[in-house]
């Protein structure tokens, strides 16, 4: 097992939503949150499962790698194969033989962002699916039958992800119907010890924010997430959103920053006080031929790499980079072998794992704000095309 602060639960663990804050230095957190199947070691990245699967890889190899917890999408299970047959097949651990805990978005994002045809209503948003065209209807009531279906350990609110930019009415009627389905949602009935989070809204107002925020503490969660980040806005107000939603929340709660997966601003957002993440970057970039390293990204499948020896990343210990070079996934990837992505997604993602487990230490060591300034100097400028040398880099031991 590669991840070496994976914890081997006692003869009586605590109970689903206990968060142990085991290191702080600033803001940051070196935490472990309790669930159903296990504890999750924070700061933690989550890889994107959205079918039930994250792409081109198996259970085991996410074990291999380190993950710790994973995240399932409702609006897509809920499309394909539905409720039934993953009910049938005993929920999504079964389903997809993890059994690791997993966290399930709402499907209030896809709903506003991948659905046609949306009435929105106080009970929920009638859509037409993104696939067939069928018409469907999804609110808290609905999103959280479903998450109890799919017996996640994490469930999330219902809510209205704002778009950016938009203009303070609609971002303020947003963050009402945000309030009202987190209410309804936290009094539905839930699988057995599953938490469930609400999501803090309010675009880049940033009193909107800490409305929501407070409105959510009021209801009270296990822990909260902070959305709408990370759908276009700049970079100083997409960490000024951060810094305004968590600053409301409570410390002995885990907070979520949705769909956040550059190392920069994770990292950023670790200082502010933030505990776990989510994006497709790692995945999404192995698909399109780019490759993760400690110094940025890079397009592999670019000319200049046709004869290159060398391993994706010098120094990387993982088994891509101990097995194959970058001539050999070059040519995968360009002459539409499968392997070449799920090569490239197996290095990126532990790319992933090993800068949250370095991040872990650091906050452990009471070293974390100089781990941060030489983040800022190894990433900043560092951005996908540009050549992955730079500094030496080697594995954390795991």
């Amino acid at each position: 097992m590669h991840d070496s602060d994976r914890q081997t639960p006692d003869a009586t663990p605590p109970v689903p939503g206990t968060f142990e804050r085991l290191a702080t230095d600033g803001g940051a957190r070196r935490g472990r949150l309790w669930t159903a199947h296990g504890p999750v070691e924070t700061p933690a990245f989550m890889p994107v499962g959205t079918q039930a699967t994250v792409k081109t890889l198996e259970p085991r190899d996410l074990e291999e790698l380190g993950v710790g917890i994973i995240l399932g999408n409702t609006y897509h299970l809920l499309v394909r194969p539905g409720p039934g047959i993953i009910g049938a097949c005993g929920g999504l651990h079964n389903f997809m033989g993890w059994r690791h805990p997993i966290l399930t978005d709402s499907g209030g994002f896809q709903v506003f962002s991948l659905a046609r045809l949306r009435k929105v209503s106080r009970d929920g948003v009638a859509f037409n699916s993104h696939v067939d065209g069928a018409r469907l209807f999804l609110g808290p009531v609905e999103a959280m039958a479903m998450q109890r279906i799919l017996g996640s350990d994490i469930a999330m609110c219902f809510d209205e992800c704002i778009p950016w930019p938009c203009d303070a009415q609609y971002a303020c009627q947003a963050v009402e119907r945000t309030l009202l389905w987190a209410d309804s949602c936290r009094h539905q009935e839930r699988a057995p010890g599953q938490l469930v989070f609400g999501i803090v809204q309010g675009g880049e107002f940033a009193e909107l924010r800490g409305r929501c925020a407070r409105g959510l503490v009021d209801i009270g969660f296990d822990g909260y997430a902070v959305g709408g980040v990370s759908v276009g806005e700049p970079e100083p107000l997409l960490l000024q959103e951060i810094e305004e939603s968590v600053r409301h929340l409570p410390e002995e709660r885990p907070r979520y920053v949705m769909g956040l997966g550059d190392f920069w601003q994770m990292t950023e957002a670790v200082a502010r006080g933030a505990d776990l993440f989510d994006c497709v970057i790692p995945t999404r970039h192995a698909r399109n031929g780019s490759a993760f390293t400690r110094n940025g990204a890079y397009p592999v499948k670019a000319g200049e790499y046709k004869r290159d020896p060398r391993p994706v990343e010098e120094g990387c210990c993982c088994p891509v980079c101990r097995t194959f070079s970058r001539a050999y996934i070059r040519h995968l990837l360009n002459t539409g072998e499968i392997l070449g992505v799920r090569l490239l997604t197996v290095h990126n993602l532990h790319c992933y794992m090993d800068h949250m487990r370095r991040m872990r230490a650091a906050i452990e060591a009471g070293a974390f704000q100089e781990w941060r300034r030489e983040q800022a100097a190894r990433l900043r400028g560092n951005e996908v095309g540009k050549s992955p040398e730079g500094r030496e880099t080697t594995c954390t031991t795991i």
